[in-house]
């Protein structure tokens, strides 16, 4: 057991990429439509390429989409919509009309006392009138008939039994208004007040019935037959080279949709979950080859191909749920957002291999995979390019101007192959297509949230952060103006020779900036702040010097932590001194003290040594330009010596084993050091003489 334990432990990096990667693929497999995938690929004015392809089944025609649906159309203009008579309605309008007369009666209305023509008294006189107005009906003005002639006629649901009527027979609101008014016109003696109570009680009576009409509707739906004609068992469907037309195309996927929905019945689905898992199993290992060839300085950090994982997951499940619910928004998702992310995050490359391994894994589930997989990937070409140098917010926005372009051209260029002519052309592809560009905006969102769940940082917030009026510069240049001085020389000298060997030169400036903040809190032990001759480590051991000296980067990281600065820039912090010694105190103390024992490690930055270019550039170009502030004279001689000396120390002392700099960009980042540094004090280099 503790073997067991011993080898998890030694290796639980290794046990946590296997586990990474074996649920990416059981996720990826739980998400997959359970149907299998018709094998042959074709598209509507091209050449059928595969073999004479012969029908293996009695098969039924499918009708092409547009021609069900117009068919369905057709039939719903002939349907009739459902009223119901409320009888409730009648009950409950008769009782209100008997209580207000019996109100104003007990008020003593002598109004409401009156003989009428048929003898009958008042309250007779209006249950009479309103007995005739609901026995024929008020209807409700909707849709379904607002407009309709006077002969169209609806079907009205009294209980059990529905009884079709011309919509002429009954009174709306307005009409029965107008046959109360002519009836208590009828005589001078009828008083305004019993007109007042019958038009008060006036109410709809036959109501719209919803549930009936969207019932006889689903089943004038379902008598429409979705097939025509049928293809016999062994009948050739298509000839090699035949040109694949209207219907020849409809009998081809009338065929793939018969195959794949026996496919997915439950006697094949353990072969087709067999065919997934070696699929998106290959797939997988493709994108592990790929970043152990290319970045295993990526692959080698969980936590970032946890993200890697995360974002192609993401869209690749969007896509699933989409093509399961509603398959004609497929075009609406953002496929562009994974390569703009990984683009952001990491280079060109990176971002080109995550969106095509996305689109592999997507294409396995959408019908027309070809035109799918070439639209995607043209256009995460151009979303790829747009941000390639990412510096400003409003490249998004451009960024899905070229996407939507990208869009609409691919899709035009497709139906002229397709069909020669665009006068079929969906128009409402192209809202698709601007849906989903604007949700490519929702990449600075997403940005800024794998920024913070991951500890990554962007060329935008590096940006951000090297303002030098951001609060942490500007506590810098109020209290130790030197450093931030030094700071800023040692950012453009970094960040000339980052460049020349092809390097982050955003990332180095900023390290740069940040580099030397921890001597904040003791601005007047470190030299360049110190304004007059008087020095306080004059009243020091060497030992406490160094110690001070030292506690700089300590205290740098607390104090950038504290400030909630990346790690990416807290490691130029750790890293800017390596394991060196604070050279001059302790060979002062050698010097001084020949026979007291020495501790090293009292002298020793605590480290780690740089393990990048930009961390191993930034030592550097931090010790040269410090070590230039001492010199003597300037001469391009000294400045070249004094650039040799520092950085051949610096390889002795195998501060940048851990980096992947070679020595030919060693030779080149000396020469860039020379040469600004030889600007900055104003060298001119002797022309030579004759």
């Amino acid at each position: 057991m503790n073997k067991h334990l011993n080898w998890l432990r030694d290796h639980y990096d290794l046990f946590g990429k296997i586990v990474l990667f074996a649920l990416m693929i059981g996720v990826l497999i739980t998400i997959f439509p359970r149907e299998g995938k018709f094998r042959y690929e074709y598209q509507k004015g091209k050449p059928w390429q595969h073999a004479d392809l012969i029908a293996p089944v009695d098969m039924a025609i499918l009708k092409p989409e547009a021609e069900l649906q117009n068919e369905i159309n057709e039939a719903l203009k002939e349907s009739r919509p459902y009223f119901k008579r409320d009888h409730e309605v009648v009950a409950s309008q008769t009782n209100n009309l008997i209580n207000s007369f019996n109100k104003l009666k007990d008020k003593g209305n002598e109004s409401l006392d009156f003989r009428n023509s048929e003898q009958l008294d008042p309250l007779a006189f209006m249950l009479e009138i309103m007995d005739f107005i609901y026995t024929r009906g008020v209807i409700g003005l909707t849709s379904e008939i607002e407009n309709k002639p006077a002969d169209f006629e609806i079907f009205e649901v009294d209980g059990n039994q529905a009884t079709k009527k011309p919509i002429s027979e009954y009174f709306t609101i307005r009409t029965a208004g107008q046959y109360i008014n002519t009836k208590t016109s009828q005589g001078s003696n009828v008083p305004i007040a019993i007109r007042e109570l019958l038009l008060n009680t006036l109410r709809q009576n036959i109501i719209y019935d919803a549930a009936n009409t969207k019932r006889a509707q689903d089943a004038m739906i379902n008598e429409i037959p979705e097939t025509r004609g049928m293809i016999q068992s062994g009948e050739k469907i298509i000839s090699r080279g035949e040109l694949v037309n209207s219907e020849k195309f409809q009998i081809l996927e009338s065929l793939r949709r018969d195959y794949q929905s026996k496919l997915g019945s439950d006697f094949q689905y353990e072969k087709i979950l067999l065919g997934q898992f070696i699929l998106i199993g290959l797939t997988v290992v493709v994108f592990i080859l790929f970043m152990l060839s290319f970045r295993r300085d990526i692959f080698t950090d969980n936590q970032k191909m946890l993200m890697l994982l995360l974002v192609i997951l993401m869209m690749v499940s969007a896509a699933s749920v989409t093509i399961k619910a509603q398959p004609d928004l497929l075009q609406l998702l953002p496929f562009c957002l994974v390569p703009i992310i990984v683009r952001v995050f990491y280079d060109t490359r990176i971002a080109f291999f995550v969106h095509v391994i996305t689109l592999i894994l997507t294409g396995f589930m959408v019908p027309s995979g070809f035109e799918f997989l070439f639209q995607q990937l043209t256009a995460g070409v151009i979303a790829i390019i747009s941000v390639a140098e990412f510096r400003r917010r409003s490249q998004f926005f451009l960024t899905a101007l070229a996407v939507f372009a990208t869009y609409s051209l691919v899709y035009i260029g497709m139906l002229l192959i397709q069909d020669g002519s665009i006068q079929n052309i969906n128009y409402t592809l192209f809202l698709l297509y601007g849906g989903s560009a604007a949700l490519t905006l929702f990449s600075y969102p997403l940005i800024f949230l794998f920024e913070k769940l991951f500890g990554q940082v962007t060329d935008v917030t590096l940006m951000e952060l090297s303002d030098t009026n951001s609060p942490l510069l500007r506590q810098l240049s109020l209290h130790a103006p030197g450093t931030f001085q030094h700071s800023m020389q040692v950012a453009n000298i970094a960040e000339s020779a980052i460049y020349e060997i092809g390097g982050n030169t955003l990332l180095v400036r900023t390290g740069a900036l940040y580099h030397d903040i921890g001597k904040m809190d003791m601005p007047m032990y470190f030299i360049e702040n110190q304004l007059s001759e008087m020095n306080p480590h004059d009243e020091l051991s060497y030992e406490e010097s160094a110690k001070i000296i030292i506690s700089h980067v300590v205290k740098g990281i607390e104090k950038a932590k504290k400030h909630k600065l990346p790690e990416v820039l807290i490691d130029f912090i750790r890293t800017h001194h390596g394991t060196r010694m604070a050279e001059y105190f302790y060979n002062r103390q050698k010097i001084d003290f020949p026979g007291k024992d020495l501790n090293e490690a009292d002298f020793r930055y605590p480290g780690p040594a740089p393990f990048s270019k930009e961390t191993s550039v930034l030592m550097m170009a931090d010790s040269v330009e410090a070590a230039s502030r001492s010199m003597k004279s300037y001469t391009a001689e000294s400045i070249s010596s004094l650039v040799e000396t520092i950085i051949d120390k610096q390889i002795e002392m195998k501060q940048f084993v851990n980096s992947d700099l070679t020595l030919k960009d060693i030779t080149r980042i000396k020469k860039i050091l020379k040469k600004k540094l030889m600007s900055i004090y104003h060298v001119r280099i002797e022309y030579p003489t004759v």
